[in-house]
C-alpha cells in the first residue's frame, strides 16, 4: 500500500472534491427539506445524518430537537434524499444514550430502512455510547490537557468502546460501519490536514477506519469555511473537504435560507468539483491507495496535536 499523499487526480476531470456530513441535531423536516432541496438543484450529493429511533427517555427531545425516523413524515423525507443520490449516515441510535441493545435496535433499523448497514457514522455528543469519543480521541499527555481544559467533564463519559459496559457496543461498529468521523479541523482542505484518511488506528481497534473532517458546526463557522478566498485555495490545492455540520443551526431561518450560504454555495458549484456523498470519496481515496492507511504513532501526535489545539481554542466537536 503507498504512503498518504494530498495530490490526487479526482474522477472526470474534477480539480476539487467537496462533501458534507450533516448531523441532524435541531434540524426539522421543514428546514431540512429546504436546505437538501436547494443542494440537490445545485448538484450536490452529500451525507445525511440520522437517528433510526424515537426517543426512550421521557423529555429527552429538550437536549435535541431534531427530527428522527420514528416520524413518519420525516422517514419519508430522508428516503426520498436516499433515492436522489443523498448518503444516509448513522449519528447513534437516536438523541440520547443508548444500552447496547437499543443500540442494536436502531442498527437493524437502520438496516431494514435503508437497504444496507451504515456506510458512515459521527458520534453524537449527547449519547454517551460514542465510541472513542472526548477524551478517548486523545493519547497520553494530550489526553491529561484536555480533561484539565474542560475541568474533567467528559473524563469516563463516552463508553461504547469499554467491553462489558452496559453502552458497550465496539464489536457491533466494527461489523457494521465502515467510517467514523474523529478529528475536525479549521481548515477547508480536510485531506491536507490528514491526508491519511481514510485510515485505522491499531490503538482504537473497533474501528476500521476513520476520516476527518473541516469545521462547519453551524452557519457562521461554514460560510467561513468556504469564502471566495477558501474555495479558490481548495481548488488550486486540487484537494478535498469534508465538511462536519448541522444545518439545522441558522441555515434557514425566517423562511428562507441564509443569503450569504446561498451565494457561497452556489459559487462553489459552479466550480465544478467532485460532489459526491462521504463513502464515496472516502471509498475513493481508499482504492487509490491500495487499501486504508494504518496510522503510525508519529501520525496520530500530529492528528492529536492538531485537533486538540482547535479545541482548546473553539471548543467544537
Amino acid at each position: 500500500m503507498t504512503g498518504p499523499t494530498t495530490a490526487m487526480e479526482w474522477p472526470d476531470g474534477k480539480r476539487f472534491a467537496f462533501t458534507i456530513f450533516d448531523d441532524p441535531d435541531a434540524q426539522s423536516t421543514e428546514v431540512g427539506r429546504e436546505i437538501y432541496a436547494f443542494l440537490a438543484d445545485l448538484g450536490f450529493r452529500t451525507t445525511k445524518g440520522v437517528w433510526p429511533l424515537g426517543r426512550s427517555i421521557p423529555g429527552a427531545d429538550e437536549y435535541d430537537e431534531g427530527g428522527d425516523c420514528s416520524d413518519p413524515a420525516y422517514l419519508a423525507w430522508v428516503k426520498e434524499l436516499q433515492e436522489s443520490g443523498f448518503e444516509i449516515g448513522w449519528h447513534n441510535a437516536t438523541a440520547h444514550t443508548s444500552k447496547r441493545d437499543r443500540t442494536l435496535e436502531g442498527l437493524e433499523r437502520f438496516r431494514g430502512l435503508f437497504g444496507h448497514d451504515p456506510y458512515t457514522m459521527a458520534n453524537h455528543y449527547n449519547a454517551n455510547e460514542g465510541i472513542y469519543f472526548g477524551e478517548a480521541r486523545l493519547s497520553g499527555v494530550r489526553r491529561a490537557l484536555y480533561n484539565i481544559a474542560t475541568k474533567g467533564a467528559n473524563r469516563g463519559r463516552y463508553r461504547g468502546e469499554r467491553e462489558g459496559d452496559p453502552l458497550f457496543w465496539g464489536d457491533l461498529c466494527r461489523d457494521r460501519i465502515g467510517y467514523v468521523r474523529n478529528f475536525v479541523f479549521p481548515e477547508t482542505n480536510t485531506l491536507a490536514l490528514c491526508p491519511e484518511m481514510p485510515y485505522s488506528d491499531p490503538d482504537r481497534p473497533y474501528v476500521n477506519a476513520w476520516y476527518a473532517s473541516s469545521e462547519g458546526d453551524k452557519r457562521p463557522s461554514f460560510v467561513n469555511r468556504i469564502s471566495e478566498t477558501r474555495q479558490d485555495q481548495l481548488e488550486e490545492e486540487g484537494g478535498a473537504c469534508v465538511m462536519y455540520t448541522h444545518f439545522g443551526h441558522g441555515f434557514y431561518e425566517d423562511g428562507t435560507i441564509n443569503p450569504r450560504f446561498r451565494t457561497l454555495m452556489e459559487r462553489l458549484a459552479r466550480k465544478g468539483g467532485w460532489f459526491v456523498p462521504v463513502h464515496e470519496l472516502l471509498d475513493f481515496l481508499r482504492e487509490r491507495r491500495g487499501g486504508i492507511h494504518t496510522l503510525t504513532g508519529s501520525e496520530r501526535r500530529r492528528l492529536e496535536r492538531r485537533w486538540l489545539t482547535h479545541k482548546l481554542r473553539f471548543g467544537t466537536a
